[in-house]
């Protein structure tokens, strides 16, 4: 079976594209032009300049320069609810009509309603549900064409824009300027590995194969006479707390010497990354813009922030404060 083609938007494209000519334009003079001249912008380029200088005790050469990147609320906007649950309620509505016992079977009836609470109610049991019911029973090409076509219609309800323009400029820069002083950037997220994979690159630069995540089990079968690989409706691995320092070594076989995040989710990988020798670096974007964005922490449903700030103040990360730190929030246009 032929691999999807990309259905992003066109403007998605060409405002990714704009930003990211814009950052190279202005690299001479500022490699992060929409980051305030504040601590963080500071410290990100002392930490760069310090592992790229050879000669010195601190230079890291290239092939060990490795940043990760969680995906959601620190490379784009996660509120009112992540992306990928989104596309999940999404789906049940548009399957819906193929199963009319959804009316009457929880967590399917919550969504249907729009009784969010009653699908909470559910807990993992009717998560696990929702996933086997939208994310499996087809292909791995069946399933990526899905989320292109998905996200080349479905928009962020505040912004009313498509998801993937959603995305937080100072951080595209921020990519940019690390690859171009020759660091290998890798998303590290809680969300699906496959609901990532098709549209990072055009996104972010960021190649399929530079993307960890969660992920269901899947199996090689013949299907109409040709080999494929059929989603199956069991979990294989969740690249959540814990998990992300275990799929960084899974998938990635190096310990990165920079991590980026923004939730009590990511805290784990900064904890584990920050342990290794050498000069480190360790991130968390904090969320205090109600105006351009979203304002959340400790008491948010998705993307809290709590211990892993505790954490950053304790041992002296770099903690972004959205509201003073970023210039702007997204890309022009948005």
């Amino acid at each position: 079976m032929a691999k999807a083609r990309s259905a992003l938007p066109r403007s998605c494209i060409c405002i990714v594209f704009t930003a990211l000519s814009l950052v190279c334009v202005q690299a001479q003079t500022d490699p992060l032009p929409s980051w305030n001249d504040t601590a963080p912008k500071k410290a990100i380029i002392a930490f760069v300049e310090k592992v790229t200088k050879e000669g010195t005790p601190n230079f890291v050469p290239a092939d060990q320069r490795i940043a990760t990147f969680d995906n959601d609320g620190t490379l784009w906007v996660e509120q009112p609810m992540y992306v990928q649950l989104a596309f999940m309620l999404d789906r049940v509505k548009q399957l819906a009509p193929k199963h009319p016992e959804w009316k009457t079977t929880q967590p399917f009836k919550g969504v249907l309603d729009g009784d969010m609470k009653a699908v909470a109610a559910t807990g993992e049991r009717g998560l696990v549900q929702l996933m086997a019911a939208t994310h499996a029973g087809m292909t791995v090409d069946q399933f990526q064409k899905i989320v292109t076509d998905w996200l080349a219609t479905a928009q962020q309800p505040r912004f009313k824009r498509p998801y993937t323009q959603c995305v937080y400029q100072p951080m595209l820069e921020l990519l940019a300027y690390l690859r171009a002083n020759n660091f290998k950037t890798y998303i590290v997220s809680g969300g699906g590995v496959e609901f990532m994979r098709p549209w990072t690159e055009e996104v972010y630069g960021i190649p399929p194969e530079q993307v960890v995540g969660s992920s269901i089990k899947t199996k090689f079968e013949m299907v109409d006479g040709k080999p494929d690989l059929m989603r199956l409706p069991e979990i294989d691995f969740i690249d959540d707390k814990e998990g992300k320092p275990v799929g960084i070594n899974q998938y990635i076989g190096r310990r990165p010497i920079a991590a980026f995040g923004n939730s009590d989710g990511d805290q784990q990988m900064l904890e584990w990354i920050a342990a290794g020798d050498g000069p480190r670096f360790m991130l968390l974007v904090h969320h205090t813009d109600a105006a351009r964005e979203y304002a959340y922490d400790c008491e948010s449903s998705f993307g809290k922030l709590d211990k892993a700030l505790d954490e950053a103040n304790a041992k002296g990360w770099t903690v972004v404060d959205m509201k003073k730190d970023w210039k702007v929030v997204f890309p022009p246009g948005i």
